[in-house]
């Protein structure tokens, strides 16, 4: 699918779409808890279908009517050999894989082909360290063990997704265990995001210090509530602001504890200088910086080896886009530079590379420049209705 793009400004109110991170914590946590749960305010975007479709796997009843989901999760963990779907969704696949290895059977996880390219040696030398079964191929992994509560050591400066697979798997185990992590802690606001969800459900769990995180034998309770709004997907929203445009974002929590809220931070410091920011705790901002950077001043960004690792190699999927509207970024070892050149769309049309923030990033650009962006179905990932939304704010943009 591609959108044609004709110069436009945006102007009224918009809801921010609910936070998958915290849907995907919140699900989890439903099922571990073993007790009917209510969660409204859910957006099915292609991840949080694939972690529902895990859960069902799994034993999980689940019901949805509208944006409300219902966990109910008495047989939860007790499926023979199930095979789970995790699509395309990284999220998913780390954090099935801990609990899979719960269950003393083997357990299938299957996923796309780029997917599965995705760093999971963190669990694989886990299982290794065990005795545990961990075989991969380009399109699953299959897993058998008996994974047990205890003391567990892990980098750092890995995806925060490894960290929290481990966590739901030692919450189920209910029994004492501690995780350290190995400095240095990159995208610790993630893992906050896990605590405080499983703390919604009862769970006993605290940082103990900086690096040790406490997991204490407690019982589980019923918890009910809405998703709160997603500052990831609302800074797409909010960057039209930066280029003229007028939009009003309401649901969000301005004490929540997502990381990516330091976008509009990082958003006015790029509006009035030519800033060094480092983004190693908010990676997935890196698209739509470098996009608003590339309009405004430039800017230097470190931190942004994790962007390889992503749905693209989103530093590399920028260089390509810009460049084909006039701006070459300098990609280096742990930072990338956005220099102040001008953009313009010379009818060469840009390519999504199959990730949702490379196709939100660009549509800001196009809506002010004009032009054509292919492979724009990449948004039903994390935000199905961006198209639906920008347009009833006044975006020109056609999809064909």
């Amino acid at each position: 699918m591609k959108a044609v793009f004709k110069p436009s400004k945006l102007n009224g109110t918009i809801s921010a779409p609910p936070s998958k991170s915290m849907a995907h914590r919140y699900l989890i946590g439903a099922a571990l808890s073993g007790q009917k749960c209510i969660l409204s305010g859910v957006d099915y975007s292609e991840d949080i279908l694939a972690s529902i479709d895990c859960l069902k796997a799994l034993g999980a009843e689940i019901t949805a009517e509208k944006d409300t989901v219902i966990v109910e999760s008495c047989d939860f963990m007790k499926a023979k050999n199930p095979v789970l779907e995790c699509r395309e969704s990284g999220s998913t696949l780390r954090f099935f894989i801990p609990l899979a290895l719960c269950m003393g059977n083997e357990v299938v996880l299957n996923g796309s082909e780029r997917l599965l390219e995705r760093p999971l040696g963190v669990y694989e030398e886990l299982c290794s360290e065990n005795g545990f079964k961990f075989d991969k191929n380009k399109n699953s992994v299959t897993v058998c063990g008996n994974l047990k509560s205890g003391n567990y050591k892990l980098r750092g400066d890995i995806s925060s997704q490894f960290i929290t697979g481990l966590i739901f798997a030692l919450i189920y185990l209910n029994e004492d265990s501690e995780i350290e992590i190995i400095p240095p802690f990159e995208s610790r606001s993630y893992i906050n995001l896990t605590i405080s969800a499983l703390k919604s459900f009862g769970a006993d769990i605290e940082f103990m210090d900086e690096y040790k995180i406490a997991i204490k034998k407690s019982e589980l309770n019923a918890f009910s509530g809405r998703i709160e709004g997603d500052y990831s997907n609302a800074a797409f929203l909010d960057a039209f602001n930066y280029i003229g445009s007028n939009v009003n974002i309401s649901n969000l929590n301005p004490y929540s504890l997502q990381g990516d809220r330091v976008y509009a931070e990082y958003f006015e410091q790029i509006s009035k200088g030519v800033p060094t920011l480092d983004i190693s705790d908010c990676p997935d901002l890196g698209p739509i910086l470098f996009a608003l950077a590339a309009m405004k001043n430039g800017a230097v960004f470190t931190g942004t080896n994790r962007l390889k690792a992503k749905e693209s190699d989103r530093g590399q999927a920028m260089y390509d886009e810009l460049k084909k509207l006039g701006v070459e970024l300098e990609i280096r070892d742990n930072s990338i530079i956005v220099p102040k050149q001008k953009l313009e769309f010379n009818g060469e049309i840009l390519d999504a590379h199959n990730d949702h923030r490379i196709v939100m990033s660009m549509s800001v650009i196009l809506s002010e420049i004009g032009g054509e962006i292919e492979g724009v179905q990449a948004v039903r990932k994390s935000y199905p209705g961006f198209f639906e939304d920008i347009k009833e704010l006044g975006a020109k943009v056609e999809l064909i």
